[in-house]
């Protein structure tokens, strides 16, 4: 998959609609959402056999959704040749949610995205990310937003 694949997916117009969603849903709830975009793995990650969830794993430690002061973050990792979605969340909040929820929410994203609708399903599963946090995590005092909102396109071999 070229390097520039990811702009016919999400248009700069789709990654600020995503960074608004993200911003705005962190005012609802106390966990904090990195959206990662990744082309597709380099050739030496598939010669070792990484999967899509090792990855998104290796892209939580890269990116430090762990290092929130409530063990809070949540990362939405699309690898976007496989059309997969991997949602991570630090230990707080996994806690407190049932892994077949994440499951869930990375299944909807997928169907939309197999359907060519990049923004529509990431903009759908923030929504109901933002939904279980503010169930099950929310804010208490002061919020204040740790991560940065803007999606990352992930570079090849990083």
């Amino acid at each position: 998959m070229p390097p520039w694949a990811w702009r016919r997916a999400f248009p700069q117009a789709a990654l600020a609609a995503i960074e608004a969603a993200v911003r705005d849903s962190e005012t609802r709830h106390g966990g904090e959402i990195r959206f990662a975009i990744e082309n597709s793995l380099a050739p030496t990650l598939v010669w070792r056999g990484m999967s899509g969830r090792e990855r998104a794993v290796e892209m939580f430690s890269s990116l430090r959704v762990w290092d929130t002061e409530h063990n809070s973050g949540v990362l939405i990792y699309l690898l976007l040749a496989d059309h997969d979605i991997e949602i991570v969340a630090d230990r707080g909040i996994a806690a407190r949610v049932d892994p077949a929820e994440w499951e869930q929410v990375a299944q909807t994203m997928e169907a939309a995205f197999r359907n060519g609708r990049f923004e529509q399903g990431a903009l759908a599963g923030i929504a109901r990310i933002s939904d279980l946090l503010a169930e099950y995590f929310p804010p208490s005092g002061h919020n204040p937003d740790e991560l940065e909102n803007r999606p990352v396109i992930v570079p090849r071999g990083r």
